[in-house]
């Protein structure tokens, strides 16, 4: 509740920000309704775009911060493609200007560097809030979760979706995006008393002609979107998180970044709502 200090009265709130693109920017308005609350989660899960502004958010920059950085950065092509070109100006300029692009030719990590802040701490330790950062064992078939050592390397795992960005070593394993095992890793962070807030971004494939073949790329992530939302919904057959966050981001694709203005637009009833539904809980 707003202006509370914290005490033995006060329940503990976990959140799990899901993965989804640029869907995921729609996680700013629910970090805002926590910071409305005054409320400090005690463990943040992140998987993807999730473990992005996760670690942002658990390094302790407000959601005001992050709502400011993302759109100063990615609301302003010519910002974008400053800090792409340095890197890759081959791979990037194809990418934003519509030419074909080879899959799964990017660094994650190098990425990470050149659109998170300068100041985000290094490793796990570091962070204010404990943070969990999921990632898929490529040959393992199997879920990996990161919550101490390097932390750069942890969420590069987290993003790298395989039509995008090349496989992250951890470890000494080959890792990919973490959507492909747990899109919404809400179970990693429940426990008795403690009230669980998951936002999921995923959102569907969708379009006006539903007989328009997609592109290749649309099809590709497409795919992604279809396997995250059976394993989301195979999960919430067996629990729920306490607040689940399905904020409006149908229509919004992959990587429609440049959109960052629009799509915090699209999604800012979700912080009025989530502030009213945290408010219950905590309440209850």
């Amino acid at each position: 509740m707003p202006g509370k200090e914290p005490g033995k009265d006060v329940k503990e709130v976990a959140l799990v920000l899901g993965g989804g693109g640029a869907r995921g920017l729609a996680h700013i308005p629910v970090l805002e309704a926590f910071d409305d609350l005054g409320i400090k989660p005690c463990v943040i899960a992140g998987t993807s775009i999730g473990a992005i502004i996760g670690a942002a958010y658990a390094a302790g920059k407000s959601a005001a911060e992050i709502r400011h950085f993302t759109t100063d950065v990615l609301s302003d092509r010519g910002k974008v493609m400053s800090r792409l070109w340095k890197l890759w100006p081959d791979s990037f300029s194809a990418m934003f200007s519509g030419a074909i692009l080879r899959f799964g030719e990017l660094d994650a990590e190098k990425t990470l560097r050149a659109f998170m802040p300068e100041d985000i701490p290094e490793t796990f330790e570091e962070l204010e809030i404990p943070f969990k950062v999921t990632a898929t064992d490529f040959y393992g078939n199997s879920l990996t979760v990161i919550d101490r050592g390097e932390l750069f390397p942890a969420v590069a795992a987290s993003i790298a979706l395989p039509f995008l960005f090349r496989p992250q070593i951890v470890d000494g394993r080959v890792h990919i995006d973490g959507g492909i095992s747990n899109p919404v890793a809400f179970d990693l962070v429940e426990a008795p008393g403690r009230i669980v807030v998951a936002v999921d971004v995923v959102g569907m494939p969708v379009d006006e002609d539903p007989s328009r073949l997609p592109s290749r790329i649309e099809a590709a992530f497409g795919a992604s979107q279809l396997l995250m939302q059976t394993i989301t919904t195979m999960k919430l057959r067996m629990h729920t998180p306490d607040l689940l966050v399905r904020p409006p981001v149908d229509g919004i694709r992959v990587l429609d970044f440049l959109h960052a203005k629009t799509i915090l637009q699209k999604t800012e009833g979700v912080r009025e709502q989530v502030r009213a539904d945290l408010a219950r809980l905590l309440e209850g």
